[in-house]
């Protein structure tokens, strides 16, 4: 049955989707405002450390106050769920433990936030919905196999630009073509020692916060999203971080061709990404070696080959989220999942010159950023995985641009993002 109409079913006999949001910020905002208007789904709890950003999501998406409910209680936030309550909590753990509550969503960004959200979630039968990409590529592929076996979903976020590219994977693949290269523009001029101060101006007018800003433009976040795409479809990076064109949209077959088709490609398979127009699409690189299927692409104006573009100009980020969380309660489906386990590693470079006891402030700090790397070539060299810096202290000096590994730090082993990444390494 169509999405759309089981939803309305839902909601014609009164038993909603309850959801529960994990992080108010610019995305889970975003989230409870389209979710107040689709059918068959309630944004039930929203959770953060700052109630009132909570309460202002709510009070976005047209509750009024009489309607918002704050609780730091499993039991009565279970009867407020019951009665229809908007409820406001800073207490990640009580909302993964509540029985009526079918579905988590977590728009932190926060790799160690989410790998407790994650874990706490599939521990307690809930379906997860991962908008946090941050925490999928270093831990995603054991969360997945723990779901699988709790008997519940494991998901990441449709709107985001790796579900969204996976939705042009599935399509090309389902009809034998084979993919040369699937990619995203990226939105935002690449500059890798990008932080919070350099930014802070266009973060205020854009309305987001400096430190989220300094991932899309230190190329951070392209790295993330497409080792995510990585691991879900065994697509690898051609090169350690990738190409990253400069390109238009009716160039990209061609860019992303072969060597020796005129192109920047050393092999088919691979994710990468641009920049020029392309932004805010994602597309997908495909070929066929079937010369009626060739002729039939000219026909059908898709240009003369050897390599045709599938393109989807926009991705809608966390408007698109809900629909994630509907498909993983109805029909046990993931936008996309780690199905591949750890194909491709995000890992860690220096932002700056790094010195010893220096403490390492993460994803979208001033210290380190991201780049992409074949897992297999990231555990050969002991690279550090981007989502384990946050506090982390270094133990020798670095050079800006060096790649950071195992060695050069003291991780915090106390935290659960870490023990999760220890036990699916002794795994894969």
């Amino acid at each position: 049955m169509r999405l759309y109409n089981e939803l309305k079913k839902r909601e014609s006999m009164g038993n909603k989707i309850k959801v529960a949001l994990v992080g108010a910020g610019q995305m889970g905002t975003d989230i409870v405002s389209m979710a107040s208007s689709m059918p068959g789904l309630d944004i039930a709890v929203v959770v953060d450390i700052n109630l009132e950003n909570a309460q202002t999501a709510y009070k976005l998406s047209g509750l009024n106050g009489n309607q918002i409910r704050e609780s730091s209680s499993k039991t009565e936030i279970e009867d407020l769920v019951m009665q229809d309550k908007a409820v406001i909590t800073s207490d990640s753990n009580i909302v993964t433990e509540v029985d009526n509550i079918d579905v988590v969503i977590d728009a932190t960004g926060v790799p160690e936030v989410g790998a407790e959200v994650g874990l706490n979630s599939i521990m307690n039968g809930k379906d997860i919905v991962m908008m946090n990409v941050e925490a999928d590529v270093v831990i995603g592929p054991i969360l997945n196999k723990m779901a699988k076996r709790a008997g519940v979903t494991y998901t990441g976020a449709a709107g985001d630009e790796p579900a969204a590219i996976m939705e042009i994977y599935d399509y090309a693949k389902s009809m034998g073509l084979e993919v040369v290269a699937a990619g995203k523009g990226k939105n935002n001029p690449l500059q890798l020692d990008a932080n919070p101060d350099t930014v802070r101006e266009t973060a205020e007018k854009k309305g987001t916060t400096p430190r989220m800003l300094a991932t899309f433009v230190d190329g951070t976040k392209t790295m993330v999203e497409m080792a995510a795409v990585s691991n879900a479809t065994g697509l690898v990076p051609d090169v350690v971080g990738m190409h990253g064109p400069t390109t238009n949209v009716e160039d990209l077959p061609q860019k992303f061709s072969l060597k020796e088709q005129g192109g920047i490609l050393n092999s088919k398979g691979v994710v990468d990404y641009s920049l020029g127009n392309v932004a805010p699409g994602v597309f997908v690189i495909v070929t066929s070696d079937n010369q009626r299927v060739k002729d039939s692409f000219a026909y059908s104006k898709m240009g003369s080959g050897p390599n045709y573009l599938l393109y989807r100009p926009y991705h809608l980020v966390s408007l698109e989220t809900p629909i994630s969380a509907a498909r993983a309660v109805i029909k046990g489906e993931a936008a996309i999942a780690p199905e591949f386990g750890l194909v491709s590693e995000t890992i860690t470079v220096a932002k700056k010159d790094l010195k010893t006891g220096e403490t390492l402030d993460g994803i979208g700090g001033f210290t380190v950023h991201g780049s992409i790397e074949k897992a297999e070539t990231a555990r050969e060299k002991n690279l550090l995985p981007l989502g384990l810096t946050h506090g982390a202290v270094m133990k020798t000096d670095v050079k800006k641009g060096d790649l950071l590994t195992y060695d050069d730090v003291e991780i915090k082993k106390d935290s659960i993002i870490y023990q999760l990444r220890m036990i699916q390494d002794k795994m894969l």
